[in-house]
């Protein structure tokens, strides 16, 4: 099975969030909260398709 779309969702999820947390200054107030609330939910798929990728290899 290719798992190249999952590899790029993956890192711009991680990228996603480490640029949330860097950037948390520059982010307006009203955006702050949905934005941290996503790119929670979208590392947190992210981790799945990578222990369920890592699972289903053998």
């Amino acid at each position: 099975m290719d798992f190249t779309a999952t590899i790029i969702f993956i890192i711009a999820a991680f990228v996603l969030g480490g640029v949330v947390i860097l950037q948390r200054n520059s982010i307006p107030e009203r955006m702050r909260r949905p934005l941290a609330l996503i790119s929670i939910a979208l590392i947190a798929f992210a981790f799945f398709l990578l222990v369920y990728g890592l699972a289903t290899m053998g």
